[in-house]
């Protein structure tokens, strides 16, 4: 679409042009949705031209609130389908969104050029889903642009345009937003009604945050300032704001109301993205906590779901307890880190909000290690999630839901692949079902998931404890059928780890007030004797009581100190 419509000349061109992020070119997905603008001449002989504004969209579930967003800001939407892989559970996640947003769905199937034979039968599916006849649905090849061409004829003729308003005040949805270091907070926004330019006051519905606009531009992909956008448009707006909290994906942008004049009504949809998966980081290097903090607050202004507060723990130091959609948003976060900003971290093990009634009062506990030992009742959020899977994978799927504690289980066939349905902890889900489906299902299956509530569960502390002394970092909740096998796996693992001392260090794992697994590290032995020669017994005697005080004075007084690298072995899945 780029090369046709001449938004971007050929010799510029690369594969993924609008993935901007080399993480995204490596793992072949789209992290960071990305809007362009582009103006077609259907025929070069008629001067009629029209304006494209399109947005690109991540696929995957974690992301799924910016999809939403972008949604609302458009008014049709090209469900496009890799006839390598056939619909998958995020694309039918993705398509019931865009029919409840009511815009005007066309189909196309990707990369033809691969697998001819295959891409009839996606055809077909697509069809089947759309309620359309096989022939409408497109096929084309971002490869070599076969069918693209028809694909922008049938954008132009289906897809409406906005609609014309006589509202002159400014609403503008802000759909995304990035961080510059000159122009400070970068909305992207859609314009529903009015016009913005540079030096406008404007504020924020949510948030009432107030700037003076410093630049309003479009994308082609890259950032073009212009003097004016107006209804209709997709562009930016470089705010100078530099304060995270004051930009909310989601949020209205109305020109500052005089005094005693009314602010208009904020577009509808609003909601706070609402972490669901808490990971502590800490700096693998100590010295690195600035840095780290600096990162994250960065990271902020261009992802508002990442959400993060201070935390001290006693074997890493100073570090912060952040808030993610997912855990792939945690994972590549996590990567961005590393990659933008150079900070290696040590992360805990992921973990999710229980609501927990203790003595007749009822909290929410986020952290592992706030999570009581002994509870009336504890609640935990639940994901419905949607497999869709060749049939010949299903047993070893429902051998799945065994570890994952399915519930719920219902199967529907959809086309020559089965759909799945089950409820299940977000707990389970973020361990690594991921993989375990993969694996099992050679790759072909897939998952959307959707959290719906929280239901009663049974689960409890595990503490592992070093000579006596719990490690918090090491603190987790986990389901009481499994406590003995985790915990067991675990001083098992730190056996191996830890080096010796010059006295015996018990490994031990508790939970609800008993032990549930041990495991011993024997003391260095130094032959204190070795030197002696002659005489009797006694002196040897003596010498060995001499070093058994000792050992005993080191094991009362000193501390087994946890490395970072020890740490990060015991954190691996």
């Amino acid at each position: 679409m780029l090369e046709i419509t001449g938004t971007v000349e050929k010799r510029r061109m690369r594969a993924q042009y609008l993935d901007q992020m080399e993480l995204e070119r490596e793992r072949g997905i789209t992290i960071k949705m990305a809007p362009v603008k582009m103006k077609y001449k259907p025929d070069e002989k008629e001067k009629k031209e029209f304006i494209l504004n399109l947005i690109d969209t991540p696929g995957h579930s974690d992301f799924s609130y910016e999809v939403s967003r972008a949604l609302q800001a458009v008014e049709g939407a090209v469900l496009l389908v890799d006839v390598t892989q056939g619909i998958q559970a995020q694309t039918l996640a993705n398509f019931y969104n865009a029919k409840k947003a009511g815009l005007k769905i066309i189909g196309a199937v990707n990369k033809v050029d691969l697998d001819l034979a295959a891409a009839e039968e996606v055809q077909k599916s697509v069809a089947n889903l759309l309620g359309c006849a096989s022939s409408e649905v497109l096929k084309v090849s971002g490869k070599t642009g076969e069918g693209v061409e028809n694909l922008l004829l049938r954008i132009v003729e289906e897809v409406p345009p906005p609609s014309e308003k006589d509202f002159l005040k400014l609403r503008a949805l802000i759909f995304d937003s990035v961080y510059d270091d000159h122009k400070g907070d970068v909305a992207f926004i859609r314009i529903f009604d009015g016009k913005v330019k540079s030096g406008d006051e404007i504020q924020m519905a949510a948030t009432g945050g107030g700037a003076r606009v410093k630049e309003v531009g479009i994308f082609t992909p890259e950032f073009r300032p212009v003097s004016f956008l107006e209804t209709g448009d997709i562009g930016y707006v470089a705010t100078g704001i530099k304060d995270p909290e004051k930009i909310k994906i989601g949020d209205t942008i109305f020109l500052k109301p005089k005094t005693g004049e009314k602010a208009p009504a904020a577009l509808p949809g609003y909601r706070e993205p609402k972490p669901v998966v808490f990971v502590s980081f800490f700096p693998a290097e100590g010295d690195d906590y600035d840095e780290l903090k600096a990162a994250l607050l960065r990271l902020k202004l261009t992802d508002s779901a990442l959400s993060f507060e201070s935390e001290r723990s006693e074997v890493l130091g100073r570090g912060f307890k952040c808030g993610f959609l997912g855990r792939l948003h945690f994972e590549i976060i996590l990567e961005r880190l590393k990659r933008e900003f150079n900070v290696s971290v040590i992360s805990s093990f992921p973990s999710v909000a229980y609501k927990v009634k203790e003595g007749g009062k009822v909290k929410i506990v986020e952290s592992p290690k706030d999570f009581p030992e002994s509870y009336d009742m504890t609640w935990q959020p639940m994901v419905n999630l949607e497999i869709i899977t060749p049939p010949r994978f299903l047993s070893g799927i429902v051998s799945l839901g065994r570890i994952f504690h399915f519930s719920d289980f219902t199967t529907e066939s959809f086309g020559e692949s089965l759909i799945i349905k089950v409820k299940m902890p977000l707990a389970d889900l973020i361990r690594d079902f991921d993989d375990k489906l993969k694996s099992l299902s050679e790759g072909f299956a897939s998952f959307n998931y959707e959290i719906f509530g929280e239901e009663k569960s049974e689960v409890d502390k595990l503490e592992i404890l070093v000579a006596g002394e719990a490690v918090t970092g090491l603190t987790r909740v986990v389901a009481r059928d499994e406590i003995d096998f985790e915990g067991r796996a675990m001083v098992e693992k730190l056996k191996k780890l830890l080096p010796r001392q010059q006295f015996a260090q018990s490994l031990q794992a508790r939970a609800r007030g008993k032990i549930v697994a041990r495991e011993d590290i024997p003391a260095l032995r130094k032959d204190v004797t070795g030197y002696l020669y002659g005489g009797d017994r006694t002196r040897k005697m003596k010498l060995w009581k001499k070093q058994q005080k000792g050992k005993q004075r080191l094991k009362e007084a000193g501390r087994v100190e946890i490395s970072p690298e020890v740490f990060k072995e015991l954190l691996k899945k």
